[in-house]
This record gives structure tokens, sequence and C-alpha cells, in this order.
């Protein structure tokens, strides 16, 4: 029970201090070193192998995917081409439809296989752009990347390419499209309560007086202009976009691995980037282009030591009794594999890592059970996509790195838009099947 309740404080220790501001690295060790204490784990083997394996393992695998999207980033804000993608937005949906605007050209990214981490830094100068030309707070960026990519692209649309919506495919030997009606269904509910909110923060944001701000030290001239005639036209600028989201949407049905897929994505949308805008990148340094590379970098630290706690928080006996104890619950089978599919992504602060280790304790009981396995596909898909965004998922401190911004900022952005609506949907919808069945 004691190490139960340290799992549960150390999570509650990164809640408020990353409310507070503090950096991940020293929370996450800190944090770590409460469940070691508290499950009576040895102190070094902990966090010499454990937190360590957790930190490193993760730096191997993203440090490619961050640094040649950063890469992108940079071609692109250095090209004009993010200003003249941002201008044309705005000049198709208007400043007060910003908000529907950002969440749609995330969500068309996202749905389209780009992962979370690479659309940040895909469309984040787009939409310092538009919040900017709108003069909305910079910490509404993150509200709707939030409801444009971790959510119903990534759990409800059928056929989403999203690590969220394969692993039940894996254990129930359903398609990636299962429950297209009631996927769909969702989705559409999902869009429009992450809308309403994210719209509601704009009109208050505009009545308390905010309004856009760059971070400091801040290089803000790339996104600004006084000429957009000197700008790239709007079909060479979402060229590239376009070719990294067909490449990714068509090479996924040929390349299983999927960092060497986004790694191959982020270097064609740089190349033709380059090559499209050939003229204004002859006599630039080329040192300052390949410098940008060290913006991956330092994103990548953050996801790191989150996923050396996680690793910690695995290696323990009390969460190995959580997982048999959630596992063990006696209810229908809808109900079980939303609640189940929950707790353990919340614990682990990861919708894929929750909906893995659900699934690999209780695939066969289902199976078992008679009940609708597309059905339960859906479920599971949705309500591993609510409590991992509990504060001290990665995605948060990943947008904070990048925005500039700390939890308090934005952790309520995620609370409403990437937890309720997901938690509400997948209860509500698996209390439905429960009495239909």
């Amino acid at each position: 029970m004691l190490g139960i309740i340290g799992i549960i404080l150390a999570i509650l220790f990164l809640m408020i201090g990353s409310y507070k501001g503090l950096s991940a690295l020293p929370l996450t060790l800190l944090a770590a070193l409460i469940v070691v204490l508290t499950n009576g784990m040895g102190l070094w083997e902990s966090f010499s192998s454990l937190y360590m394996d957790g930190y490193v393992g993760t730096y191997l695998n993203y440090f490619l995917i961050f640094c040649c999207s950063a890469l992108y980033a940079h071609v692109m804000t250095e090209s004009g081409s993010t200003l003249s993608i941002a201008y044309k937005l705005l000049g198709w949906f208007g400043k007060k439809r910003v908000i529907l605007a950002s969440i749609i050209i995330v969500a068309i990214l996202t749905y389209g296989g780009v992962s979370l981490f690479v659309v940040m830094f895909a469309v984040g100068p787009i939409l310092y752009t538009m919040f900017q030309e709108a003069d909305l707070p910079r910490h509404l960026i993150a509200a709707v990347l939030f409801a444009g990519s971790c959510t119903f692209t990534m759990t409800c649309l059928p056929g989403s390419p999203q690590l969220t919506n394969i692993i039940p495919s894996q254990y129930l030997g359903t398609p990636l499209t299962a429950a297209p009606v009631f996927g769909c269904i969702a989705a559409v509910a999902m869009f429009l309560m992450d809308y309403a909110y994210c719209q509601y923060c704009a009109v208050r944001a505009r009545k308390n007086g905010e309004h856009w701000s760059f971070q400091k030290d801040f290089d803000a001239s790339k996104y600004q202009t006084s000429d957009r005639d000197t700008l790239p036209s709007a079909l060479v600028a979402f060229l590239p976009m376009l070719l990294l989201v067909l490449f990714i949407f068509i090479g996924g049905r040929f390349i299983s691995d999927t960092a060497l897929l986004s790694v191959s994505a982020m270097l064609l949308g740089s190349l033709s980037c380059y090559l499209l805008n050939f003229k204004k990148f002859q006599g630039m340094d080329l040192r300052k282009i390949l410098g940008s590379l060290n913006n991956g970098i330092t994103s990548i630290g953050s996801l790191s030591a989150v996923c050396g706690f996680g690793a910690v928080v695995q290696g323990s006996v009390a969460y190995s009794n959580i997982v048999e104890g959630v596992t063990s619950w006696e209810m229908s089978p809808y109900l079980l594999a939303v609640v189940a599919t929950a707790v353990l992504a919340g614990v682990a602060g990861s919708s894929s890592g929750g909906a893995r280790l659900m699934l690999s304790s209780m695939s066969d009981y289902f199976l078992s059970t008679g009940a609708d396995m597309q059905i339960l596909h859906r479920l599971i898909a949705i309500s591993a996509g609510s409590l991992d965004s509990l504060p001290h998922a990665t995605g948060i401190f990943l947008f904070n790195d990048y925005l500039g911004t700390t939890h308090k900022d934005i952790y309520w952005h995620c609370f409403w838009t990437a937890l309720v609506p997901p938690a509400i949907i997948a209860l509500v919808s698996a209390g439905i099947f429960t009495v239909i069945a």
C-alpha cells in the first residue's frame, strides 16, 4: 500500500512542481526518488538502470525525429513559407475564425499520420503568425494543438494511423476502421466540445485584455513582413507540407518503422522547401540553417526526463499491483475496458502505454466475452486518450519548451480539451453499449 501511495505522491509532486514552473529534469529526478524510497527499490539501480534506460531510450528513439523536425520548421520559416500559409489561411477563414482554422490544420496533419511531436514543429510557426495577426495570447496555441492532435484524430476517426488506434488492432484482431459509425459520432462530439472550449477561451482572453506576445529573447523577425509580395506563392508554400503528409500516408504502407518514416518525411519536406525556394537560400550561411538542429535537441530533454520517471514507476512492485488490481475488476466488458485503460494510461502518462498494458493482460478475456470487438477497440482507444493527459504527460512538457509557457499557463487547456471530452464520451458510450448488450 505504501508503494501505491508513493506513486500517487510522486505524480502529485510532479503536478505541483510543474504547475509552479519548475523544469522537467529536477522534477522527475525528485519524483522518481519518492517512488524509489516508498517502494523499497535499490537507489543506485533505480536511477542508473531504470531512469537512465527510460531517458536514453527515449533520446535514441526521438533524436533524429526532433532534429529533422526542427530543421523542417526552420527551412519553412526562413523561406517565408510559414508566413505565406498563415496569411492564406487567414484569408480563407478570417481573423475571427483563427481557432477553427488552427484546429483543422493540426487535425489534417495528425489524421494524415504526422505524430504529435512532429506536428508541433510543422505548424508551430504557422500558428505563431496566425495568432499574432488575430492578437490572441500565445498560450492558446497549446489549446488548439491539444484539440487537433490528441483527441478525435488520434482515437476516434476510423483509420487513424496513430499508435493509440493501432494497438487495439494488434490484440483484438480488429481493423483500424473499427466501429466507423460510432467513431465518427464520437469524433464530431469531441470536436464540438473542444472547439467550444477553445472559442470560449479566445473570447475570454479578449475580454480580459490579453494580447499576443513573443517569448523573451525570441527572434520575431521571421514571423512578420512589411511586403507580402516577397513571400512564396501559396502553392509553393503548401507543397512541402503536402508532400510530407502524402509521404507519411503512402509510405506507411511500406515502411513499418515509424521513426524512419517520420525522419524521411521531414527530410523530404525540408529538401523540397529548400529547392522550391532556392533563390532565397542562395548566399545564406549554411551554419545558420543547420544550427536549427539544436532546437530539436533542446526540446527532447524534457521528454526524455519524463519518460525516465515513467520507467522508474513501471519498474516498481506497486505499479505491478496496480495493473493486477485494475485488470481484476468485475464489471461489463465495455465499462471495464474504459476504466482499466484510462487508469493505466493515467499512471503511465501515455495513451499507447495504457492501452498496451491493459490489452496485454486482458485481451484474451475480452475475446472470450462475446462483446463486440470493434466497439471495444474504439472504446479502448478513446479512453486511452483521456487520463493520459494528467500534468505529468510528456506532451505538456514538450509544448512548454516550444511555446515558452508553463503548466500554469497551459495545463487547463489540456484538461478541458484532451481529458474531459474523451473521458465523458468513453464513459457515456460504454454505459450505453452495456445497456444495449
